[in-house]
């Protein structure tokens, strides 16, 4: 019986852990998935948070909804950024995926802007200069509009020529990436995408769906490792999280 508790935050239905939660569960975690909201034409109708507190792992998932905009979702998302804060002050492991990772960026000290290129598809992400980058190139599934602009004492160790798509910062992993997707996982995606969406952004459902159906096996390998490395070096390593104080 699993003795370590994962918590999966899900800002929507269509949003769950995917192959995140497949690799925590096979490591040996009893997984607890949040919804927080379930309504797309309700984005302020929440369900509460649980304590992050009670959980050994907390993964934080991606979102249609935007920071840059927190008019819509401020009835839970203040709440979401004070419970990030607590726990990297408790040195808690959290795993932030795009939305996620803005979430981090954005509670400790760092931002999120509209990215000037919206990066859709399969791209290959390069290390940060002077960093090795532990997800390898890829090449990751990227949906975002937005961009992290990294909080003071993180360490960026990937990106792209539009986004910071990888950094750390205490026992914090954020990413611009999605890590977790497979074909359902994406096939869900596009029920909420229109077509006059996708071709905005010169996309087309069929091409995307044939996209990941041909990705889905070397991103599951490649996922679970990236989850691996984030339990070895965040979670199972017994060093303290590198401290994010700045010299006086």
């Amino acid at each position: 019986m699993a003795s370590k508790r994962a918590l999966i935050i899900a800002h929507e239905a269509d949003g769950p852990g995917g192959q995140v939660a497949v690799r925590l569960e096979q490591r040996g975690y009893a997984i607890t998935t949040h919804v927080v909201t379930h309504d797309l034409d309700a984005p302020n109708d929440s369900t509460p948070f649980p304590p992050f507190a009670d959980f050994d792992v907390v993964a934080i998932m991606g979102s249609i909804r935007s920071l840059t905009n927190k008019s819509e979702i401020d009835t839970w998302v203040h709440n979401e950024l004070e419970l990030i804060r607590a726990a990297q002050q408790a040195d808690q492991p959290i795993l932030g995926v795009c939305f996620g990772g803005q979430l981090i960026a954005e509670a400790l000290g760092g931002s999120v802007e509209l990215s000037p290129v919206t990066e859709i598809g399969w791209h290959e992400i390069e290390a940060a200069a002077g960093q090795q980058n532990p997800a390898g190139p890829g090449p990751w599934m990227e949906w975002h509009h937005d961009r992290i602009i990294a909080p003071p004492g993180a360490t960026v160790l990937a990106e792209t020529e539009t986004a910071t798509q990888l950094f750390t910062i205490g026992k914090m992993v954020g990413t611009q990436f999605h890590p977790e997707v497979d074909y359902a996982h994406v096939a869900h995606w596009l029920t909420t995408a229109d077509d006059e969406y996708l071709a905005q952004y010169g996309q087309d459902r069929n091409e995307i769906l044939a996209d990941i159906k041909a990705n889905e096996a070397r991103n599951n390998e490649q996922c679970h490792a990236f989850v691996d490395w984030f339990l070895d070096t965040m979670v199972d390593d017994p060093r303290p999280a590198p401290s994010t104080e700045q010299p006086a």
